[in-house]
């Protein structure tokens, strides 16, 4: 009888471990690996496809603060150009005032 018993519990447990999974759910596992790397893979994408939209709405700021500030050096040039000019003929109307008021007092 113990012998009996052996052989049943070997041959059991040797069916058990022959059987394994069947194709049809192997087919499922591997559907389901192959569906869990294309969802990674869309994640992966879609966060690639950020990172480079973000870098691409950064670098159009920095282009356009670069150019603001260009333009604000410019409208800063140009207003000390036209400042100075404008001292330049006050003084030249001041120099001309003065040189009448000697050469008036020189003749008379």
């Amino acid at each position: 009888m113990k012998k009996v018993l052996s052989i049943l519990l070997f041959a059991g447990i040797a069916t058990f471990v022959a059987c394994g999974p069947s194709a049809e759910e192997k087919a499922a596992m591997d559907k389901q690996r192959a569906d869990s790397i294309a969802t990674v893979q869309k994640a992966y994408d879609d966060s690639v496809a950020a990172v480079n939209k973000a870098a691409e709405d950064k670098a159009k700021q920095d282009a356009e603060a670069a150019a603001n500030m260009e333009k604000a050096r410019q409208d800063s040039i140009e207003a000390a150009t036209k400042k100075k000019g404008t001292a330049v003929k006050k003084t030249n109307e001041q120099k001309i005032k003065e040189d009448k008021k000697v050469l008036q007092k020189q003749k008379g």
